[in-house]
């Protein structure tokens, strides 16, 4: 992390699950509410930089932070994991919503098989983990689901016609399930990230030019990273944002 985070007091000993914490902006989130003292497991699929992510923000953390291996797209195996998060924490309090894959696309060369598994990982996964953590959340006496959508589906990107079909989709989940939970003092908000620069994105996708661009499209001009989206979800999480549920945050630097 760099530059001065916000302290949220309450958060110090709260259990915090984020999925797809291994990298990224994942990553970042694990190593934000570490730094706040909460009690930080996180689930990937990558197991070799997630290990490592662990023992790194394990050594300078109040608690440890805990990894646990899972395949998203099962619901299973998201049940089972989620009961063993459970059981080593005794609650859930924070749950964000943040594993994706932003695959790029041809519309007219996806294919079925290719549709299932994209919404299984942006959509699916999402709907269950949380049906998952809800009943630790009512056992617990409430708690902040944090739900991960992007701009992407405002913005007629032509290369993201599935992934961005998921990302509109987690606005209305997002709303239902603030409705359904509301009553049982959980709360549901989205977090809309515009162009966020990290190493897998600088890797496939972005050039310095596509960088720049973006950036002059901003109010805010400079380069959007993970670590933007910390603040956020930390108050998100937090009893600062106690009355505030079925809401989105766009976090995009006011791309315009």
């Amino acid at each position: 992390m760099t530059g001065p985070v916000a302290q949220f007091p309450d958060l110090k000993d709260r259990a915090v699950l984020v999925t797809g914490g291994g990298s990224g902006i994942g990553a970042a989130l694990v190593e934000g509410f570490a730094q706040q003292g909460a009690k930080v497991a996180f689930i990937d699929i990558a197991e070799a930089e997630s290990k490592a992510l662990a023992e790194r923000i394990s050594a300078t953390s109040a608690h440890p932070v805990s990894f646990y291996h899972a395949d998203l797209r099962d619901v299973d195996n998201v049940r089972s994991t989620v009961a063993a998060i459970e059981s080593d924490f005794n609650a859930i309090r924070v749950l964000v919503n943040n594993a994706a894959w932003d695959d790029r696309h041809d519309f007219d060369t996806v294919t079925e098989e290719y549709w299932d598994n994209s919404q299984a990982i942006n959509l699916k996964q999402v709907f269950f983990v949380s049906q998952a953590v809800a009943p630790l959340m009512r056992a617990a006496g409430g708690g902040s689901i944090i739900n991960f959508s992007s701009i992407a589906f405002m913005l007629n990107m032509p290369q993201l016609s599935v992934y961005t079909t998921a990302k509109a989709g987690i606005i209305g989940l997002t709303k239902s399930m603030a409705g359904r939970l509301g009553p049982e003092n959980v709360r549901v908000n989205a977090v809309l990230p515009g162009m966020i620069v990290t190493e897998r994105q600088k890797e496939l996708w972005l050039t310095e030019d596509i960088i720049a661009k973006s950036v002059q499209r901003q109010c805010l001009k400079r380069v959007l990273k993970a670590e933007d989206l910390v603040g956020p979800c930390l108050f998100l999480a937090s009893d600062c944002s106690a009355s505030i549920t079925a809401q989105s945050i766009i976090v995009d630097g006011g791309t315009f």
